[in-house]
């Protein structure tokens, strides 16, 4: 006794956390072929199982055999000595219950191991009915959340690339675990292990067939739609942990690694769609909404100026237009969309220097088509706000080139409608970036200037200021505010046919939009704009126009200016 007392020494503790049928007793497998490594199969099942009730076929020679005192697992059985360096102890989230000694999450290294429910179900059946607390992922989301909050957060690996690639999972894990990788992880003997905890004969068949981690199948087996709502309610919590998951694995895999933000601040925002308000990454629509289906929906750009919405009014007045021109029904008020508005902008706390993309589609449909007879839901709203200061460089200008793609015709789509149907433009966009330039200008069907693929177009000419006619251009709300404050300026205005080379050879070239504001355009096809350089007429309308932000629009409720 004495000489196996001198060979137990304190051991580091490794918690794996998950919810059944997650690969996790491969995963314990697979810790157990190293030599420096000692596992423990669930060794709080017995506490589990005393403290709930629960009833399992093999629950009374469970309760006879494994220890049941929750302060004696933790103490003597998961942090006691042991001949190894490691201790791989697989607990399952659901068995983690109040009670506990607070050492169980305070020490030791844990990491979480998630699986898609839509994998997990269809098996799950085989011993229990699946619930969705036997599931167990809520659970699992406590834990994750609990750790983090002690400064704790654990890695989080995703079953699926266990699957794809298992040495380079395994590797990763064995980095954030701060252990050597050994190669032996890789593989095992099939049939059953001394480690199994009593219950493996009734969960533990398939995985005893194993003798490493298998590829998944080529097609998945037919989902059992009696589970169809536990589905529901379980993908939430999974896609929550899955966000933190290194890499992640799927049909269509990219090897992009995730984008910088124009402005970080909007990776964490709120977004109004349909009826409620909903964190960026859950914002979203159904695959059945028109918008999704044909492009089918209307849309405004609106701006937030300390603690007002500019040209609220006129942007709702076009909205709904829109909406109507389109034969939208069952159309929200507009004291909704107000609301609407108000609501996110408050909840975000955003009441200057914003830009809310506000969209209107015809709503979703009870099948996939065509038909505006298929869409019986009612229309989807949608504020998405961001933090965005205007897009294009307004104090040096930008640069144009004209597209070959032409804009459309009232005779084919007109552009009085602001629909979200804006491939034409997109196309133009593309020409626009394959050149090198910040937009691109577009010509009607008889080679006049209409408009650039994002914005409005102003041209300056020997002291008078033209635009084109909005018969092939938006009507824009930023370019009608402009015109009157030219009025106002009393500079001459004229809105006229204009060919492309006036605006070669014009003295001065602006943009509009909500987006953009007023931008000077300094060079257009190679063409320097006047001087190069932002010119008098220019400025003088660009600080009317930022005056009148300053004294104008509808104040957002509970704003107080500090």
């Amino acid at each position: 006794m004495s000489e196996q007392k001198e060979e137990m020494e304190e051991v580091e503790v490794i918690h794996s956390w998950s919810a059944p049928r997650s690969l996790s007793t491969c995963l314990m497998y697979s810790f157990a072929q190293r030599d420096d490594m000692e596992v423990l199969d669930e060794p709080l099942y017995a506490f589990f199982l005393r403290t709930t009730g629960i009833d399992r076929p093999y629950k009374e020679e469970l309760l006879s055999k494994m220890e049941s005192d929750g302060n004696k697992i933790v103490k003597e059985v998961i942090f006691g000595p042991g001949r190894k360096k490691y201790r791989f102890c697989k607990h399952i989230a659901k068995e983690r219950l109040y009670g506990l000694p607070n050492d169980l999450m305070k020490k030791g290294k844990h990491f979480i191991l998630i699986r898609n429910p839509i994998d997990i179900l269809p098996s799950f059946d085989k011993v229990v009915s699946p619930t969705f607390l036997e599931l167990g992922l809520a659970d699992l989301v406590s834990i994750y959340n609990e750790l983090r909050e002690l400064g704790r957060a654990p890695t989080v690996i995703d079953a699926a690339d266990l699957k794809r690639d298992p040495e380079a999972t395994l590797r990763g894990l064995c980095d954030d675990l701060e252990i050597p990788f050994q190669d032996a992880m890789l593989k095992w003997e099939a049939g059953p292990k001394p480690v199994d905890g009593i219950w493996a004969p009734w969960w533990y068949k398939s995985v005893h067939k194993s003798t490493g981690f298998q590829q998944s199948k080529k097609y998945p087996v037919p989902f059992p739609f009696s589970l169809y709502e536990l589905l529901e309610q379980s993908l939430p919590l999974y896609n929550s942990l899955r966000r933190h998951v290194k890499q992640t694995s799927s049909l269509i895999k990219s090897s992009l690694l995730p984008p910088d933000l124009p402005v970080p601040a909007n990776e964490k925002l709120l977004a109004w769609v349909g009826d409620e308000i909903l964190p960026r990454e859950s914002a979203k629509v159904s695959v059945f909404d028109s918008v999704v289906q044909g492009g089918d929906s209307v849309w405004e750009g609106l701006r937030v100026y300390s603690g007002k919405i500019f040209k609220l009014d006129e942007h709702l007045d076009r909205l709904f237009d829109s909406a109507k021109a389109l034969a939208f029904i069952n159309v929200p008020t507009r004291e909704e969309v107000k609301e609407a508005i108000f609501n996110t902008l408050i909840r975000n706390g955003m009441f200057d220097n914003a830009h809310i993309r506000l969209s209107l589609t015809r709503g979703k449909k009870v099948t996939s088509g065509m038909s505006p007879a298929f869409n019986l839901y009612g229309c989807t709203l949608i504020v998405l706000p961001e933090w965005k200061p205007p897009v294009y460089d307004n104090t040096h200008g930008i640069t144009l080139v004209t597209a070959t793609t032409r804009r459309n015709s009232p005779n084919n789509l007109d552009s009085k409608i602001h629909h979200n149907n804006l491939l034409n433009n997109i196309l133009a966009k593309i020409e626009g970036n394959n050149a090198n330039a910040d937009d691109a200008i577009m010509l009607d069907k008889d080679g006049y200037v209409s408009e650039t693929n994002a914005t409005n177009i102003f041209l300056v000419k020997k002291g008078h200021i033209l635009t084109p006619h909005a018969d092939y251009c938006l009507p824009g709300i930023t370019r009608a505010t402009v015109m009157d404050l030219v009025v106002k300026e009393q500079l001459v205005l004229v809105e006229r046919r204009i060919s492309l080379s006036e605006f070669h050879t014009a003295d001065e070239v602006w943009t509009t939009g909500t987006m953009g504001e007023l931008t000077p355009v300094v060079k257009i096809d190679g063409r320097i704009i006047g001087t190069g350089q932002v010119g008098p007429v220019t400025l003088r309308v660009q600080n009317a126009y930022k005056k009148l932000t300053e004294e104008s629009g509808v104040p957002i409720p509970t704003y107080h200016r500090t």
